[in-house]
């Protein structure tokens, strides 16, 4: 049955209301295969709860009608979707599009039962795809989900697959109604217990599977690189090695004798003490052809990750920057890699800052298919116990042109290899421990298969399915709280925290609350190099580690100087005076002090609008989220007071507005 796991976890965008429009109708489901039948069943539980009637399949008298039809432009996901007077019809040429516009007419609820002109929807991107960190075993430092703010594992408990899979069965049913298609179930560190996973445990990988499968989900799977000599006794994990090779093409086949429609495997290597192919003297696209040779006879693909930098350098030597070493590992090897390698890439150079410039690393590959990797988890936008919309951070990214106004977007750039997150998602009653955080999950998916979407369109309709305001008192109320709350909160987020995309400032290690110099003298090259005269770091080609200059023109001459880099990237690509103008008219240092006390005073009313909407939801979910909000102001303070206080000392320069600054 298409519901949730009990009736204690949050319906997040499908509630039962969300279908009446739907269910309230005559609706006929023509066609056979798997999916279909979850759209038969998704359209019986519908129809069961609101009056409607399922069509028998040579009915013809339904107002709605969901086919499979022979040929068809949609492609394998596609569906065409006509809406005219007394009947709406959807019609695809394969059962994964027929679920897809299924999803299209819950979110059009009355909308979808009104003449409009016929329209055809495909995904743009081929792969949309979750990484999930989580760990079989618990681990001692990072828990039973790596950098997860959600509670447990949906997958994994007591050191085994769940027993029971219904509330992953409901997972899946939430990600395909926002168009996810792909998961991998364990952490891309991969520890001595998911390893084996590959081998003797794949059958609980296969019972995962056989539930996501329901809603048109491949499942993946985060493998080590050494497996061969943790798991196969091998003396070696060298790619040319043949004894290596033939390992790997029997774990790949022993996989896909249990799970057919495997999609393959996520690769961490030579990146932060995991295993790769640098101990054997070969290159990054050595290791990816290695796994990609064992998986190509079975249609499988290998991500490997481009998340590799020195994590032991010496802080003291600015020429190391960690921000250029994904482009100087993998720009020089485009072309090298497989047709079934895709060259994973975060969005920023380092690590999901709330403000990063795009990683040159995407336009640099022509010849490689790349997926670009974002952070739906909130390791450093709040860790989901505050509210930060990341839809227009995102949005900016993929419309990005990497190399120049006429070249292609991100986004498009992506086509052929697919945008991946890592999930925020756990086994929390509300999936995400903060309910607004729902909609970073809802946007990935939706930017996902249409990375030119709005982010306000977005967030209007997430909103619309999730909170039904229909059925409120006060529709517009609710409506205008909601975005008064979400749309800006990016911004707010970004104001309170670290300025000018100078970036981290946390808290080493769980990476929450603020500390000015917490990774300052560490050897993870995350540096501000903040002193009496002035803040940031040098990446120019003429004075600095030339990280510039791994953009193609006309980036590479913006980010250059300070006269012509944007406000909002300044710290990131230079090192300037406190008294330095920006291009707001305002100092560095008086922006910094403004903009800190400006996102708590933003934060202190977000939380005053969160609470006069407390009688237009459910109690729970708004407690929850209340009680988020106490926390964001709490924490938001601190941030003001520890940044402020810092650089008042640093500088010497006083606030010119006179505020107390300690």
């Amino acid at each position: 049955m298409p519901v949730a796991a009990s009736s204690e976890v949050d319906p997040a965008w499908l509630p039962d209301e969300a279908l009446r429009a739907l269910g309230s109708r005559r609706v006929r489901v023509s066609g056979e295969g798997d999916l279909v039948d979850t759209v038969r069943a998704e359209v019986a539980y519908a129809c069961g709860l609101f009056g409607g009637t399922p069509m028998p399949d040579d009915d013809g008298a339904a107002d709605l009608l969901l086919r499979l039809t022979e040929g068809g432009d949609g492609g394998p996901e596609g569906f065409t979707l006509e809406r005219a007077p007394g009947r709406t019809t959807v019609t695809a040429a394969a059962p994964a599009g027929l679920l897809y516009g299924y999803f299209e007419i819950v979110r059009l609820g009355e909308a979808a039962f009104t003449p409009a002109a016929t329209r055809t929807h495909r995904p743009a991107l081929a792969l949309r795809m979750l990484n999930h960190w989580d760990n079989v075993a618990v681990h001692p430092v990072m828990g039973q989900v790596e950098r997860g703010y959600s509670g447990g594992s949906l997958f994994w408990q007591d050191g085994r697959a769940r027993g029971d899979l219904d509330r992953v069965r409901a997972y899946g049913r939430l990600l395909a109604a926002a168009g996810v298609n792909a998961l991998s179930v364990n952490n891309v560190n991969v520890h001595e217990t998911e390893a084996r996973l590959l081998t003797d445990r794949v059958a609980e990988v296969a019972a995962i599977a056989d539930e996501l499968r329901r809603y048109g989900i491949r499942t993946h799977l985060s493998v080590s690189f050494a497996a061969p000599v943790v798991l196969g006794g091998l003396a070696t994990a060298d790619p040319l090695d043949e004894g290596v090779r033939t390992w790997w093409r029997e774990a790949a086949a022993h996989v896909y004798a249990h799970i057919p429609d495997f999609g393959g495997f996520v690769v961490k290597a030579d990146s932060e003490g995991q295993p790769g192919p640098f101990a054997y003297g070969r290159s990054h696209a050595d290791g990816a052809n290695l796994l990609a040779d064992a998986l190509a006879p079975h249609g499988g693909t290998v991500h490997w990750r481009a998340f590799v930098y020195d994590h032991r350098q010496d802080w003291r030597d600015r020429t190391t920057d960690r921000a250029r070493a994904a482009y100087d590992h993998f720009a020089p090897l485009d072309g090298q890699f497989r047709d079934n390698a895709i060259l994973q890439i975060k969005h920023g150079p380092l690590d999901f800052q709330v403000r990063e410039p795009v990683s040159p690393v995407i336009g640099a590959l022509p010849r490689t298919r790349v997926a670009v990797e974002l952070q739906v988890t909130q390791e450093y936008t709040g860790q989901q116990r505050h509210t930060c919309a990341l839809a227009p951070m995102w949005s900016g990214v993929l419309g990005f042109r990497p190399e120049g106004e006429h070249a292609p977007t991100v986004g498009e750039l992506t086509a052929s290899g697919g945008l991946v997150a890592v999930s925020n998602a756990g086994d929390d009653p509300f999936w995400t421990g903060h309910p607004l955080a729902q909609f970073n999950l809802y946007a990935f998916g939706r930017l996902a298969w249409d990375p030119a979407a709005d982010p306000d369109r977005l967030l209007a309709e997430w909103a619309e399915l999730t909170f039904t305001p229909q059925v409120t008192a006060d529709p517009y109320r609710l409506r205008s709280g909601l975005r008064a709350v979400l749309a800006d909160s990016w911004s707010t987020y970004e104001k309170y925290t670290a300025p000018l995309g100078v970036g981290f400032m946390v808290q080493p290690g769980h990476h929450y609350g603020p500390s000015v110099d917490g990774y300052e003298y560490s050897p993870w090259g995350t540096y501000h190099f903040a002193d009496r005269d002035g803040i940031g770091v040098d990446r120019s080609a003429a004075t600095g580690t030339g990280y510039a200059a791994q953009y193609a023109k006309p980036w590479s001459e913006l980010y250059e100087t300070p006269a012509t880099c944007p406000d909002e990237l300044l710290l990131f690509f230079h090192h300037v005076p406190y008294d330095y103008v920006l291009h707001s008219g305002t100092t560095v240092i008086q922006h910094i002090y403004d903009t800190h006390f400006e996102g708590v005073e933003e934060a202190e009313a977000a939380r005053e609008i969160w609470a006069g909407l407390a009688d237009l939801m459910p109690p729970a979910r708004h407690a929850r989220a209340a009680e988020r909000y106490e926390e964001q102001v709490r924490s938001a303070r601190e941030w003001r007071d520890q940044i402020n206080s810092y650089f008042l000392r640093k500088s010497g320069v006083p606030d010119a507005r006179g505020r107390r600054i300690h």
